[in-house]
């Protein structure tokens, strides 16, 4: 006798929380404003069943399909996660900061069919209107609840996640349902989510971070989730005080204004059991400060093509080794290996590479990525280096790509590059970090001048063309980048360069 198929991500989870308190809060949103929504566990369904029959109700509809999602966190994306694993269709969040041109290139790649608008005045979204005005469906558009036929298999994509490649361009990580489903038994086994939490969340939620480290598995357990559009320092405090939080999860950046704010010393964060911290390595300084507070912050390894959680910490592991990113995950192996693919021991440095069913299924429309990242027996390269001690604790070392992360947010050299030596005046050009007290990291360009060089025209030249954060802040003009006999910039030079007070007038 055939068994039944497997209920699609998340659907007995919620109907079961529905079931026992269709009046609980299940979503609090702008829980700082004047006046927060609550989402109840019956309305909460209820969205999702009625979001998932509008879709499966338009002409054209088949499993498979890729759905954009464009605008701050809101219950209604959560809700169209979850409408997308009932209909075995693929969320593909947007990253609202990003320019037009740059979500166009997102939107063909992924060949999305349907765009909901949680802003619906975005440029993009006005843009995506513009051409397509069937293929638009704001997020409050009131329609009839149909049938739809659900139930997809574990294996069915989720979610493609879009982060920047080496080669300038985005690639899609391919999220299963059975990955969020690994990654979310993950992250309740670390942070011992259960239903008497509330989570915070002032990340962005179209970065796997935001939505899938905490969010995602805190709805599972049946934990409430504090849901803000965005981080804000004031807001932050004000729902510490006024919902006592028992968890929240937060990026270098994050912490360093919470810790600048004046009224640090005197809020009350008694309510928070731990914070999970990620997205960059984490400074022990910033650790210490919170540990002072009481506050343990548990780090969490990963990336997008880890869903995210690969390797983390345990609120013990936090509080007996600050600074290590902790162990291997629960449904998570990793390892440390040579350039190979060598198992490395204790104590060496190399690759990190894990393997477990929340890894993606492989980079979409890329099969030649794919196959560089993902080895046939499931070990995933990070191209992140590290090392393993002897209790079988991990700790970052250094990025083996030179990725700029600022402020949470990944940025590649080789994407800003293209638009810079496009810029008038630039005869050559190379794009690195330099250190910043607020951000982490910001982008800096190291330009050889051609004629009718001018400093300003070429800041001036990325807007429009990258999002803000990817922009330059500062031009630096040298007679000749630094290059190996080979012709390879060098990058410790260059950022030696970059790190030089700025000639002539500052820029930013």
């Amino acid at each position: 006798m055939r068994e039944p198929p497997a209920p699609a991500f998340g659907a007995s989870e919620i109907a079961r929380h529905r079931a026992e308190r269709p009046e609980g809060i299940a979503i609090l949103a702008d829980p700082a404003g004047e006046a927060p929504q609550p989402v109840t566990w019956a309305a909460f369904e209820d969205a999702i069943l009625d979001l998932a029959a509008r879709i499966a109700a338009r002409p054209g509809f088949a499993p498979g399909m890729r759905i954009g999602w464009i605008g701050p966190n809101a219950p209604a994306m959560l809700a169209l996660l979850f409408a997308c694993a009932r209909l075995g269709a693929a969320l593909v969040p947007l990253n609202w900061r990003l320019s037009v041109e740059e979500l166009r290139w997102v939107e063909r790649d992924a060949g999305l069919a349907l765009l909901v608008a949680g802003d619906a005045v975005h440029p993009f979204a006005q843009d995506f209107r513009a051409r397509r005005p069937a293929d638009g469906l704001a997020s409050g558009d009131a329609a009839p609840r149909a049938g739809f036929a659900g139930a997809p298999g574990p294996e069915a994509p989720l979610l493609i996640g879009y982060t920047s490649g080496t080669t300038g361009r985005p690639k899609g990580a391919v999220l299963t349902q059975a990955a969020f489903a690994a990654n979310a038994a993950n992250a309740r086994a670390l942070f011992d989510l259960t239903a008497a939490d509330r989570v915070l969340t002032v990340l962005p939620m179209f970065h796997v971070g935001g939505l899938n480290i905490q969010t995602v598995p805190a709805l599972l357990a049946g934990a409430q989730v504090l849901l803000p559009p965005g981080f804000d320092a004031e807001g932050v405090f004000d729902a510490c005080a006024a919902h006592r939080p028992t968890l929240t999860l937060l990026v270098p950046a994050v912490m360093r204004a919470l810790i600048a704010h004046p009224r640090w010393a005197r809020a009350d964060l008694s309510s928070l059991r731990a914070i999970g911290a990620g997205s960059s390595e984490i400074p022990i300084a910033l650790i210490e400060v919170f540990h002072a507070r009481g506050i343990p912050v548990q780090q969490v390894y990963g990336a997008t093509e880890t869903c995210p959680i690969a390797i983390a910490q345990t609120r013990a592991e936090a509080l007996a080794a600050p600074g290590s990113i902790g162990r291997a995950a629960p449904l998570c192996e990793a390892r440390i290996q040579d350039a190979e693919g060598r198992v490395l021991p204790a104590g060496a440095e190399g690759e990190i590479a894990v393997r477990g069913p929340n890894v993606m299924a492989g980079y979409w429309n890329a099969p030649e990525a794919t196959a560089e990242a993902l080895r046939d027996d499931g070990w995933f390269r990070t191209g992140d280096a590290g090392r393993m001690d002897e209790q079988g604790r991990f700790w970052f070392t250094d990025r083996l790509k030179h990725v700029i992360i600022s402020g949470g947010e990944n940025i590649y050299p080789a994407e800003v590059e293209r638009v810079l030596l496009t810029a008038p005046g630039v005869a050559e050009g190379a794009v690195c970090a330099r250190s910043d007290a607020r951000w982490g990291e910001v982008p800096v360009a190291v330009v050889v001048p051609g004629p009718g060089f001018d400093r300003a025209a070429v800041l001036r030249h990325f807007e429009g063309r990258l999002a803000r954060f990817k922009q330059p802040r500062e031009v630096v003009a040298v007679p000749a980048l630094p290059r190996t006999a080979l012709g390879k910039v060098q990058l410790a030079e260059l950022r030696a360069l970059a790190s030089a007070p700025p000639r002539g007038k500052a820029q930013d």
